[in-house]
């Protein structure tokens, strides 16, 4: 089948498949403080990693929530990785709480200080990134119209890991059970690896 995204067949694909083609997603599971103080942490499906030297990161909101609006105010965010055993405590972070309640509170998740800017990590997540913004961008469809979408990009200047995910060397991704984003409510959970050697 082919259709056009606003022909899709209603009948056949009453829910859109986008998401769950577009899969799995890795979870920005992001962390931001306000000038006064107040921090968020939310868990954004539209996140990955955009270069490794300087090594950059980013997240897309659909609409200008505290996150976007605490890091337009400050130029710093801080990403934690959800795990499979953060499962419940990532989903409570993507609550609609009132501007200045607090999602580590309402997840029952401790902060960890970060060192080189001031939103916090999630204390038991085994790897973090504290990030200072390099742009913010808002998207824009064919028509050169402005959508109500921001993108986020933060170039990385402190890493966090737990040393218990440490092997030979390497970080134990298998280990730390990272989950993603798939379509619908669904979810993946990279705990089995395979490696493949990139040709020559």
């Amino acid at each position: 089948m082919f259709y056009a995204p606003h022909q899709r067949d209603m009948q056949l694909l009453p829910h859109d498949p986008f998401k769950a083609l577009i899969a799995p997603r890795p979870i920005g599971w992001i962390s931001s403080k306000s000038r006064s103080g107040a921090v968020n942490l939310a868990p954004y499906s539209f996140f990955n990693a955009f270069s490794s030297a300087p090594p950059i990161i980013g997240f897309s909101s659909e609409q200008k929530k505290d996150s976007v609006a605490f890091i337009e105010e400050t130029g710093e965010f801080t990403w934690s990785m959800a795990t499979y055993e953060l499962r419940q405590e990532m989903n409570l972070t993507g609550a609609s709480l009132a501007r200045g309640l607090s999602e580590f509170d309402h997840a029952g998740l401790e902060t960890a200080a970060s060192q080189l800017v001031g939103p916090p990590r999630v204390a038991r997540s085994p790897a973090a990134l504290e990030c200072k913004v390099t742009q913010i961008l808002r998207l824009k469809n064919l028509e050169g119209d402005e959508t109500n979408n921001y993108l986020v990009l933060g170039q990385v200047v402190g890493v966090y890991i737990d040393e218990a995910f440490i092997q030979n060397g390497r970080f134990n991704t298998e280990q730390a059970a990272p989950i993603a984003r798939c379509g619908y409510s669904d979810y993946a959970v990279a705990n089995a690896m395979f490696s493949i050697i990139r040709p020559e």
